[in-house]
């Protein structure tokens, strides 16, 4: 009976070693935001098809800032919420990527991923092994996720038709 109990412990003491092993590897591989101002280092003027400055004129760009309008102080009356939009987190959830930087709006990382592992120079000038490192090729269908009648300011979304008016870069 005690060499049962020892085994058993012995069995539960290594379950519990290897779950969190494999937990902080699994830590250690999640990428990571890195903000709009590394992606638009290299995606901006002429040359790159003028993607940051094109992203600039799409209201995705001042997704924050609207949150700190009347309208949008209404919406949060009207849903029996206290406080500002701009500190909520269900509105924060689609106005912007990222919280430690919720001045940049719904940016880069927001329909493409965090881009530690796939903004490296090397990496970028290769499509295929940005896409392999966690780059999101085609984010048109992630529009829904916010674009949706959950929003309390929902109008009939359509697609297509949105996605134009924010297509970026060389092949729109």
């Amino acid at each position: 009976m005690r060499k049962s109990v020892y085994a058993a412990a012995f069995a539960a003491m290594f379950l519990f070693v290897t779950t969190v092993s494999f937990a902080e590897e699994a830590a250690k591989a999640a990428p990571t935001m890195i903000g709009l101002k590394k992606c638009a280092m290299c995606h901006k003027g002429e040359a790159k098809g003028k993607i940051y400055e094109s992203w600039m004129e799409t209201g995705h760009a001042k997704a924050y800032s609207l949150l700190a309008n009347e309208k949008s102080a209404e919406v949060m009356k009207k849903l029996n919420r206290t406080g500002s939009a701009q500190d909520d987190k269900e509105c924060l959830s689609c106005h912007v990527t990222n919280m430690t930087l919720k001045d940049e709006g719904v940016s880069c990382e927001s329909c493409h991923g965090a881009g530690s592992d796939y903004s490296p120079m090397k990496v970028m000038k290769d499509h295929a092994a940005s896409v392999a490192a966690g780059m999101v090729e085609k984010p048109k269908e992630g529009c829904v996720k916010c674009h949706n009648e959950k929003s309390p300011t929902y109008k009939e979304f359509k697609l297509d038709e949105a996605w134009a008016k924010v297509a970026h870069g060389k092949a729109k």
